[in-house]
């Protein structure tokens, strides 16, 4: 190789390094600019979607001290609207069986209650007698909403190993024979390693008691009363849950509308965008569940605003969120539908405690 062609060569990877340190300091620079300039949006959605993770805490607490993460979090919350569950305005008589004849108040409603619909123009990936899914998208998310005609069907299932190891919805879904199901409530992480051994606040099934831990979080019980009305209530005790005549239920929140009344959500509610799945029920006393899936660039997930809103249009008088992240799944007749994917990418869910079955 002669001299000039030397000279020629290092000339080219001196320009292609002064582009690449060029490119560092842009790059810095502009991801300085994001988490501590002016614009305070992309600094609000890292704290949120880390401090409501199980195991991303520590980002938000490495780029930001706590005096910031307590203030974001304060100013990014849910309101919950401060009331019980109207049990009387829930009528669940004649939920068994879809209306034959009806005037529909829009489209989404008659999605749920119309018969014999065409599945690719209404979006319907299974309609059954008990069940009908529809399948859902917006900006940043995709999912499915269920929707469950007999409320007296739903049970809480949970880990056959409760208190030692939880398990996936699909095994908790297989070993009670349910046709449907959907994640529920939280559980303790501690060092964001768990595996899913222990529910949080009060949890019932079949009537029966199965854990009453103090509970000081959003929220608080949600399940279905001997009535079969989905009942919310923030007093989450064992006396309040027997008070209540609580059947099965589960421990999570926020609550997202109460008596048909939406919770405010300030900022982006304190929450991000992630997988999410809630639970809410018509006044007809028809059972919507809802799982929405994220963790990809150009499907983030659902905000608490989208699920109000997907909600409100499926015609929830109470909803409520429940755990979301890799929790957030879906099962029919004891495999997924939908498309978790944990904190490290892979295509995966994670052992939980607990969830709702449809049990035929």
């Amino acid at each position: 190789m002669n001299k000039k062609a030397t000279k020629t060569g290092k000339k080219i990877w001196k320009k292609v390094l002064i582009v690449f340190a060029i490119l560092i300091v842009l790059g810095a620079s502009t991801l300085g600019v994001l988490l501590y300039g002016p614009y305070s949006g992309f600094r609000d959605w890292i704290i949120t979607v880390s401090m409501t993770s199980m195991t991303h805490q520590w980002i938000a607490k490495l780029l930001y001290s706590d005096e910031t993460i307590e203030e974001v979090m304060r100013n990014n919350t849910v309101n919950a609207v401060e009331e019980e569950t109207d049990t009387n305005s829930i009528s669940t008589e004649k939920v068994q069986e879809k209306p034959k004849e009806v005037v529909y108040k829009n489209e989404y409603e008659k999605q749920i209650l119309a018969k014999n619909l065409d599945k690719e123009q209404y979006n319907i990936y299974a309609d059954e007698e008990s069940y009908r899914i529809i399948e859902i998208s917006g900006k940043g998310y995709s999912g499915y909403l269920a929707a469950v005609y007999d409320p007296s069907k739903i049970k809480t299932i949970t880990s056959s190993k409760l208190g030692v190891t939880g398990q996936y919805l699909t095994t908790m879904a297989k070993n009670n024979n349910a046709v449907l199901a959907i994640n529920g409530g939280r559980f303790t992480d501690p060092n964001y390693n768990s595996n899913g051994a222990n529910p949080r606040g009060v949890t019932y099934s079949n009537g029966r008691c199965l854990t009453a831990y103090r509970y000081k979080s959003t929220g608080g019980i949600v399940g279905f009363n001997k009535k079969d009305v989905l009942v919310l209530s923030s007093t989450c005790t064992k006396a309040n849950a027997e008070a209540l005549n609580i059947r099965d239920c589960v421990t999570c929140g926020p609550f997202l509308i109460v008596n048909g009344k939406a919770s405010e959500v300030l900022g982006n509610g304190g929450w991000g965008s992630a997988p999410r799945t809630a639970l809410g029920q018509r006044k007809d006393g028809i059972v919507l569940f809802l799982v929405l899936d994220g963790r990809t660039i150009s499907r983030p997930g659902a905000d608490m605003d989208d699920l109000i809103e997907i909600m409100q249009n499926y015609g929830a008088y109470n909803a409520a969120n429940l755990d979301g992240g890799t929790s957030s799944v879906m099962a029919v007749n004891g495999e997924l539908i939908n498309d978790p994917i944990d904190s490290t990418g892979a295509h995966k869910t994670r052992y939980i405690a607990t969830g709702f079955g449809v049990i035929e």
